[in-house]
């Protein structure tokens, strides 16, 4: 899907005002137009040859590359007559101990989400697009799991019940990192672009949920009404 989505995103021009060409280099290199279920269920386990299921496929890959994102007041942004994609709501940082706790090392943005979503009185429901960063499909579809699950988000995240479940058709619409590579230190940037490029088109509000290395989550609100 991820693939399928980027694929397509690109074929209707979404990237061209997002993408600054570099040494005869418009578009990611990891993108694979042709990438279905079928081929991807082929390739073997990278990691734990046994009974893994992180693939190459399945997996993002470390490409190079460097993101920016322009932040700034609303006045500043009129006074210099600077379109607004959209507005930066909150954010919410987390962590989790996975050496000695045992936590999962990626699983620190559910925490950060369910904080975030507490403080600013909403739902998960409440989005029209959802930006779920994919270090690995896995990941995401652990993520997924946890919010869904009543037990995990009262003893993890802290919370009365569970936070539910999603409308995949709203998850990661413009591809993400698994069709588009990860960059370190500029998949956040290249998200928080992404989703503003959508609400500035689309309108509504969108959600942000990156895992990074260390343990460590971060999740954001952007709006564009």
């Amino acid at each position: 899907a991820s693939h399928q989505n980027g694929a397509k995103a690109y074929e209707e021009g979404f990237y061209n005002d997002l993408i600054a060409p570099y040494s005869g280099v418009e578009k990611d290199g990891v993108l694979r137009h042709s990438t279905t279920l079928e081929k991807l269920s082929t390739l073997k386990p990278a990691f734990d040859k046994q009974n893994g299921t992180l693939t190459a496929g399945n997996s993002s890959a470390m490409t190079d590359g460097a993101s920016a994102v322009f932040l700034a007041s609303e006045d500043y942004a009129k006074k210099n007559n600077l379109p607004i994609l959209c507005y930066f709501k909150d954010a919410q940082a987390a962590a989790v101990d996975f050496i000695d706790a045992g936590a999962g090392l990626l699983m620190a943005p559910t925490i950060a989400v369910g904080k975030l979503l507490q403080r600013n009185s909403l739902k998960l429901q409440d989005f029209d697009f959802y930006e779920i960063h994919e270090a690995f499909a896995a990941q995401v579809l652990c993520t997924l799991k946890a919010w869904e699950d009543e037990k995990y988000c009262k003893e993890v995240i802290g919370l009365d019940s569970a936070l539910g479940y999603i409308d995949r058709s709203k998850l990661n619409v413009k591809g993400s990192s698994l069709a588009l590579g990860h960059p370190f230190a500029a998949t956040g940037g290249r998200i928080v672009a992404t989703l503003a490029d959508i609400l500035n088109q689309n309108k509504g509000r969108g959600l942000i949920s990156i895992c990074t290395g260390g343990g460590m989550g971060v999740a954001a609100i952007l709006e564009k009404n």
